[in-house]
């Protein structure tokens, strides 16, 4: 329907414009804070994707630099609009205000594990690629699910948030997802490499795209809040 060169630049751009629209949808400073400056971290994911290509798939991309390279322009933009989305998507349908845990609070028993649950994912996935020959986007998931877990156990109070993101991200990314077949038919089965993974498609996604899209929106909504030792309160 039209050129695929530019679908994953045209699908990052699309992310980015929905990222502004809740950006501004937002009720507060503070959640509009967490949001940039998650994005801006998590842009820096883009710079994993020569782990995906080729393994995982092969996009054009903004002078071929995926297929040149391994990196590309669209993994930074698409990184950026992820993170960002997923840890404040609770708060767009259950407003919400940042409180400061107390000294009290942060001595719990459970906390001692606050610095390896923060570094629980990077660590799982790593010991993944060593020691299995699993394709990336599962090692990616199951650091994801791991990460995610070690911090449900270190932040009980963050699990509604987490088990809530991860139904609502999941069922935004499919339809997000469903964009990309729509205006790019045939996208997926030329730039996947479906040989190397399941090749399960579900209405034309990837089903490896769904589990990574529900691990990664039950893990990274916690991320903000357990870093900077913030519970948060529905008003």
């Amino acid at each position: 329907m039209f050129d695929q060169h530019y679908a994953w630049l045209v699908w990052s751009l699309m992310l980015l414009a929905i990222w502004l629209a809740v950006y501004f949808f937002l009720r507060n400073q503070e959640s509009r804070k967490e949001m940039l400056r998650v994005s801006l971290w998590t842009s820096l994911l883009g710079a994993t994707e020569p782990l995906f290509v080729p393994e995982y798939w092969s996009p054009p991309s903004l002078f071929d630099l995926a297929l040149r390279t391994g990196f590309d322009i669209e993994s930074f933009l698409f990184s950026f609009g992820i993170g960002g989305l997923a840890v404040v998507i609770y708060e767009n349908f259950f407003p919400t205000l940042h409180e400061a845990m107390s000294d009290e609070e942060r001595r719990h028993s459970r906390h001692r594990y606050h610095f390896w649950a923060l570094v629980s994912g990077p660590i799982i996935f790593v010991l993944l690629l060593i020691f299995t020959d699993w394709n990336h986007i599962y090692s990616a998931s199951v650091a994801l699910v791991g990460a995610g877990l070690f911090t449900r156990y270190c932040r009980p109070d963050l699990k509604n948030k987490m088990f809530v993101s991860a139904i609502i991200f999941i069922g935004l990314y499919f339809i997000y997802f469903l964009t990309l077949t729509i205006l790019y038919p045939g996208y997926v089965e030329q730039v996947w490499n479906l040989s190397a993974i399941s090749g399960i498609l579900i209405f034309g996604v990837p089903i490896e795209e769904l589990i990574f899209a529900l691990s990664f929106g039950f893990y990274w909504p916690s991320v903000y809040e357990h870093l900077k030792w913030y519970r948060i309160k529905v008003t």
